[in-house]
């Protein structure tokens, strides 16, 4: 079964962001897609990539991670753009979205400005993978 888990952003910003980081990777390591409204600080990301890697083992594979922004068409008037910017400043980093899975399960993150396909593999041939080790 695939476990999609939406994180408000309300429930992890007064989290200090070691704190985020451990909460967010502990989910990925059940083996749950993350859905996180907002998005993570580039220092974060790091962190997040940083302790992913000194976390590898055989049963953990790795993460991974797509940070997906709303934005403001090319072809948006002056009054759009300028709505756009004062929204941006006002929420900072809680525009956007961020998705963090299993690489074990997730094997592509695509995204263009109309969709953003998570294409996974399939969890009975990694089942079937997993019981032959």
């Amino acid at each position: 079964m695939l476990t999609l888990q939406f994180i408000p952003r309300a429930e992890v910003e007064h989290l200090p962001s070691s704190s985020r980081i451990r909460r967010l990777l502990a989910l990925v390591k059940e083996d749950k897609i993350v859905l996180l409204e907002g998005r993570l600080s580039p220092t974060e990301e790091t962190e997040l990539i940083q302790r992913t890697m000194e976390d590898v083992s055989k049963d953990f594979k790795g993460i991974e991670l797509c940070t997906i922004y709303p934005g403001s068409s090319h072809n948006d008037n002056l009054i759009s753009k300028l709505r756009h910017s004062l929204i941006g400043f006002l929420l900072g980093d809680r525009q956007g979205l961020t998705v963090i899975g299993p690489a074990t399960i997730i094997k592509e993150i695509r995204r263009d400005p109309n969709k953003v396909q998570v294409i996974t593999e399939s969890i009975r041939r990694r089942k079937r993978r997993n019981s032959r080790r």
